[in-house]
Formats: structure tokens, C-alpha cells, sequence
């Protein structure tokens, strides 16, 4: 699976076009459920591909997280064609994004060490 804990308090997902994207999608609304919430970063940078039931995921994904601890959710990496749906669609404004993992991880990681001091 393309799903890792980074850190006690941090999901990463590796994602693929479907219906990869779909099922990792799934395991990671299932695990915050199961688990408790986490911040979650997810890269993009293998999909080229974005239908309406995965934008509904990443919705329901965000709504989880917007109502947990200051827990936050980075979408990295992102491809133009990919990009495009996001502006088509408005969703650009409700979602954080990074260039690529490496910001997105540090982005979390001095928001959240900021927000414990």
C-alpha cells in the first residue's frame, strides 16, 4: 500500500491514478476513523486523472480533518491537468497545497510546532 505513518502524528500517501487513487483514499479515510485523526499529506505527482467521486473523498477527508485538533490536510505535487480541476471547480480555495512532499511535511511540522508554543 502507498499509505505510511511518517510520524505518530502524520499520514503520507504516495498516490496512483485509478483505482489506485480511489482505494488509498478509502484506506485513509478508514484509517483516521479507526485510529484517531492525524495531519495528512498526500502527493500527487502520479496522478493524472481527477473524477468527481475522488474529489468527493478528498471533500469528506477535509471535513474530518477541519473538525479535529488543528490537524491539517497538504495536497503536494500536483500536475496541471490536475491543477485545472481545481480552479475549474473552485476547489483550490478550500484546500492547502505544497509544491511537493518535502514542503508539504515541513509546512505541517513548523504550523504544528508553531501552534504548540
Amino acid at each position: 500500500m502507498t499509505i505510511q505513518s511518517w510520524s505518530d502524528d502524520i499520514l503520507l500517501g504516495e498516490l496512483q491514478d485509478d483505482p489506485v487513487l480511489s482505494d488509498d483514499l478509502n484506506a485513509i479515510v478508514d484509517q483516521l476513523e479507526k485510529d484517531g485523526t492525524a495531519h495528512v499529506v498526500l502527493d500527487f505527482a502520479n496522478v493524472n486523472y481527477l473524477n468527481s467521486s475522488n474529489i468527493a473523498k478528498l471533500l469528506k477527508l477535509r471535513k474530518m480533518l477541519a473538525g479535529s485538533d488543528g490537524h491539517q490536510l497538504k495536497l503536494c505535487g500536483i500536475n496541471s491537468h490536475v491543477w485545472g480541476v481545481f480552479l475549474i471547480t473552485g476547489l483550490d480555495k478550500l484546500f492547502d497545497f505544497a509544491d511537493n512532499v518535502s514542503l508539504g511535511l515541513a509546512s505541517i511540522q513548523i504550523n504544528d510546532g508553531a501552534s504548540d508554543g
